[in-house]
């Protein structure tokens, strides 16, 4: 039967035909019929992000009308970076082709899927079309897939290209399109060779670049400045500011609204709000009110924002960089490229002659990397390599990447798997290891579950972990109110540290039926709360897949909470830290120990011997976050091949181990012998 439209439709379907990718509708869909992989560049404005996977979508509904495999519908399926993209895009895209989100056209995102039987376009994250390849390495549902912002380069951008390139081989029926900014073209013709590729402009007006004078010493109190004067001295137009990190975004929407109040409409943009949040950013402001959005660099390119006439670019971003000489992984404020820089300039003049305020030099600007380095460059690969074994990749050196990884760092992430138990001493995967990458966590908190009914604390386990995967759950504002902040705060604390506060709090979340007013009495994320238990729902499933048993320990015991330290540790083994009779941490994983300092926000009020932590920051010091007491006998017993005294050159915990060793070594002895004289 045919479909009716809505006069809402054709209404759309106008402002469609004007955007400039429109123009080379045909041109594409023939050098697709004609390709099996078709490089597709589209500037800032031109559609392409909507518009693509559309044209895609019609020609394979109009090739192939009969169903998939097994009477499935074949889908389409569009990759985003983010999944703050992933949601909103579809959105847009269900509104222009009449249909309900989560029908026709849906997303999936980590812990989040909205898409049933009936999808056959859908946007997802490149990270769960790697999931899925993990399942199914030919991806057996999927007539054509887009990779979108593919200049990006994040890790699962990096493997899908590596991995589709094989797969096209096997599967000549399937189609790719790459899409790409206008960045790293050359690097894709050579990945693919001999592939066509199609130009699409943008739809830009002329933006004024402003650079400052001189250096800003407090970039983010010169952005503020900066918005208050766009505000008095500019023509009307949106604002477009650029930062690092949420807790950044919050303080400086909070700070613009107190001093400008209902003369502008200033609006969070961050990964983790809320799809409702994130979706009130496209909303119209009605005159005079000025919309200022405030957002990290997600709205470099994920994101097209209408209305906006002027960004203001500190030059900053936060950046994952991994040193596998000392195994951390932190996530620093760092200078961003001239790329990102002119990406970020583009989001001005959509809709009118656009100015970009730059709050650093030309002379800086010039000093700038020429581009983002890939993720795949400065990341752990321990998650990568996990998912590349899944996938059946023997040779992981000869693997296909655009930029393959150091030796060293793709050595130190076979290393820790291995002491992980996922992999096997010939490096092939474990038993463990198989479940291990069922879970969308990282290796050690996905060892940590997998362990935990063996200390009969799953149940509880499944709760920190849900925890740990979403933002910070406490709200601590500035101003009065942060004393307050802390007495709620200290309400929740547990005298053994962070992970068993959380589990405190989350527990409260439900003795309190979840509801928001008790979340906003006790300074408490409510969203991060309805998201910590949307992630435990789904790694139940997870569980009940594997059989894994649900199990508490009897909360009156005195070993509950031993028990939840001890799975922790199971986990966390090499991420544990020693106090030193100078009173500061030192790391304790293999020869390269770090001297460390417990980071302010923890609720210990004492300094333990021994911690295990979650998290290693640097900003003004190293810093290890979200931290528990354990205690030195637990190493032996649960890691006794990773720590072996001779593997550590720390004199004082070496001597602790040595004692443990000594101890555990008579035990077992001792057991022996009465073993040995009751069977004589």
């Amino acid at each position: 039967m045919k479909k009716t439209y809505s006069g809402r439709y054709f209404e759309i379907l106008e402002k469609r035909k004007n955007l400039p990718v429109w123009v080379h509708k045909e041109e594409f869909l023939k050098t697709l019929k004609e390709n099996q992989i078709v490089l597709l560049v589209g500037e800032t404005g031109s559609g392409k992000t909507t518009q693509i996977p559309q044209f895609v979508l019609e020609a394979v509904l109009n090739e192939n009308p009969s169903s998939g495999p097994k009477g499935k519908k074949w889908l389409v399926g569009c990759t985003q970076p983010r999944r703050v993209a992933a949601m909103s895009v579809s959105r847009r895209v269900a509104e222009e082709m009449d249909v309900e989100i989560g029908d026709e056209v849906g997303y999936t995102v980590r812990f989040d899927d909205c898409s049933s039987s009936k999808t056959v376009l859908k946007y997802l994250t490149d990270g769960m079309l790697l999931r899925e390849a993990m399942a199914d390495p030919l991806l057996g549902r999927y007539k054509v897939i887009v990779l979108d912002e593919a200049h990006e380069r994040n890790l699962a951008t990096d493997l899908l290209f590596g991995l589709l390139k094989q797969t096209l081989v096997r599967r000549p029926d399937l189609k790719l399109v790459v899409m790409s900014a206008t960045l790293e073209a050359d690097k894709f013709l050579k990945y693919f060779i001999g592939v066509p590729l199609i130009k699409v402009p943008g739809r830009l007006y002329p933006v004024e670049i402003l650079y400052t004078r001189e250096p800003q010493r407090d970039y983010l109190e010169a952005a503020i400045n900066t918005i208050i004067q766009i505000h008095e001295f500019e023509p009307p137009g949106d604002v477009l500011v650029f930062l690092t990190g949420e807790e950044e975004i919050e303080d400086t929407c909070s700070r613009i609204t107190s001093k400008l109040g209902d003369q502008v409409n200033v609006m969070p943009l961050y990964s983790t709000l809320s799809p409702a949040m994130q979706q009130k950013i496209f909303d119209p402001t009605p005159d005079p009110v000025r919309k200022i959005v405030v957002s990290t660099n997600i709205a470099e390119t994920s994101l097209t924002i209408d209305g906006i006439v002027y960004v203001v670019d500190p030059g900053f971003s936060k950046q994952k960089l991994y040193h596998p000489n000392t195994r951390v992984e932190s996530l620093l404020v760092s200078p961003i490229s001239q790329a990102s820089a002119d990406q970020r300039a583009g989001r001005a003049g959509r809709t009118q002659p656009g100015k970009c305020f730059r709050l650093y030099t030309e002379k800086s600007f010039k000093e700038l990397e020429k581009q983002t380095y890939a993720e795949i460059l400065r990341s752990n690969l321990a998650n990568t390599v996990l998912t590349l074994k899944i996938l059946g990749v023997e040779n992981l050196l000869h693997f296909d990447l655009i930029d393959p990884p150091a030796p060293e760092t793709l050595s130190r992430a076979l290393d820790d798997l291995y002491h992980l138990g996922a992999l096997d001493d010939e490096c092939n995967l474990t038993k463990t290891g198989e479940m291990m990458s069922e879970f969308p966590l990282d290796p050690q908190m996905a060892k940590m579950i997998i362990v935990s009914p063996q200390f009969n604390c799953s149940n509880e386990i499944l709760s920190v972990s849900a925890m740990l995967s979403v933002p910070n759950c406490f709200i601590r504002p500035r101003g009065e109110a942060q004393k307050a902040a802390d007495k709620a705060k200290s309400m929740f604390s547990h005298i053994d540290g962070d992970h068993l506060t959380l589990l405190n709090v989350f527990h409260a979340f439900l003795q309190h039926n979840q509801k928001p007013d008790w979340c906003y009495e006790n300074f408490i994320n409510y969203r991060a709360m309805k998201s910590a238990v949307s992630v435990r729902e789904q790694l139940v499933r997870i569980m009940s897949r594997f059989q894994i048993k649900l199990c508490s320990p009897d909360f009156n015991s005195r070993d509950y909470y031993v028990n939840i330290r001890k799975a922790l540790l199971a986990g966390y083994f090499m991420q544990v830290a020693h106090l030193e009779r100078t009173g500061h941490y030192l790391t304790f994983r293999d020869k390269d120990d770090q001297v460390v300092n417990l980071h302010p926000s923890n609720c210990l009020d004492y300094k333990p011997e021994w911690v295990v932590y979650n998290e290693y920051v640097f900003t003004s010091r190293n810093f290890i976050r979200t931290v528990t007491y354990i205690q030195g006998e637990w190493l032996v017993d649960i890691a006794p091949d990773y720590y072996q005294p001779a593997n550590f050159p720390n004199s004082e915990a070496k001597r602790v181990l040595q004692r443990h060793y000594k101890k555990r070594r008579l035990s077992e002895e001792r057991s022996c012998k009465i073993f040995c004289a009751s069977n004589s």
